[in-house]
């Protein structure tokens, strides 16, 4: 089975920088979730979905320079840039591996396997995470984060035009077989594929600047393609091109902020032999 199929989002070049700038705003949760499920230095650990490195990167300063990351990335062209910006920021740990999560050749097992935004995507969630437990040793970590769409189209009710761009990405997803209760739904799925229970937190990012606001903006703009591809209709959001401009109008004459994705932080450890 592949990591994933075709990449809803696609890999184009502004997708990628969507992803950079997605991932500088919410960083330091994603680091949170990463310290606080035992992450620390000195760790082999194995991120599934790696795209353009951001995650990698976050890691290897969390394991220093005696730990080691290695990204599984499908894209050549991720991992391209993935490793133009790893040698920018000087980082010595890490490397990529173009493969398939059950075509991963090691020599050693994992400390941690983790992910970000990853296995919403993929048609088989269980599989790929019953195959990471086998790649990680005993005791080793398995921390992903992954979203909840239920309690941000709640928030967003009271926004007319930042609702409707909410429910339409949302109505995108779920044609396209993306699932956006992913983190919720992984409390079952760790135990089903034989792991312990997770321990689980969520957070939900606030803002109201334009930088905050056009990250969903942003993200409509990587879906377009696949909403006409599914018929979601757009025609609520009127002209796309000026779409952020009026979100933040809207945003502003609030007076108030308006929510990011709410993360699910999700993490277990692998059964120590008896």
């Amino acid at each position: 089975m592949a990591i994933t199929s075709d990449y809803a989002l696609g890999y184009t070049k502004s997708e990628h920088d969507r992803l950079i700038r997605q991932a500088t705003r919410i960083a330091p949760y994603t680091e949170r979730l990463f310290r606080e499920a035992g992450i620390g230095p000195g760790q082999r650990v194995l991120d599934l979905g790696s795209g353009v490195g951001d995650v990698s990167m976050l890691v290897a300063r969390i394991v220093g320079p005696s730990g080691e990351v290695v990204g599984v990335e499908r894209d050549a062209h991720s991992i391209a840039r993935a490793n133009a910006r790893v040698a920018e920021a000087g980082l010595c740990n890490v490397s990529f591996t173009q493969a398939d999560v059950n075509q991963i050749i090691i020599d050693k097992p994992f400390d941690a396997a983790v992910g970000r935004f990853i296995l919403m995507f993929l048609p088989d969630p269980a599989s790929v995470l019953r195959s990471l437990t086998r790649l990680i040793q005993p005791g080793g970590i398995l921390a992903f984060q992954e979203p909840t769409w239920i309690p941000l189209l709640a928030f967003s009710a009271r926004f007319p035009l930042w609702s409707k761009l909410l429910s339409a990405i949302h109505e995108t997803f779920l044609c396209s077989g993306v699932n956006p209760e992913m983190g919720p739904a992984l409390y079952r799925m760790f135990q089903e594929v034989g792991l312990p229970a997770p321990a689980m937190h969520m957070e939900t990012p606030l803002g109201s600047d334009a930088n905050f606001t056009d990250l969903l903006c942003d993200l409509m703009s990587s879906m377009r393609p696949l909403a006409q591809q599914h018929r979601v209709s757009l025609d609520a959001l009127g002209n796309l091109d000026t779409l952020s401009d009026r979100i933040q109008a809207e945003v502003t004459a609030s007076n108030t902020v308006v929510s990011f994705v709410p993360m699910v932080g999700v993490w277990s450890r692998k059964p120590t032999a008896n």
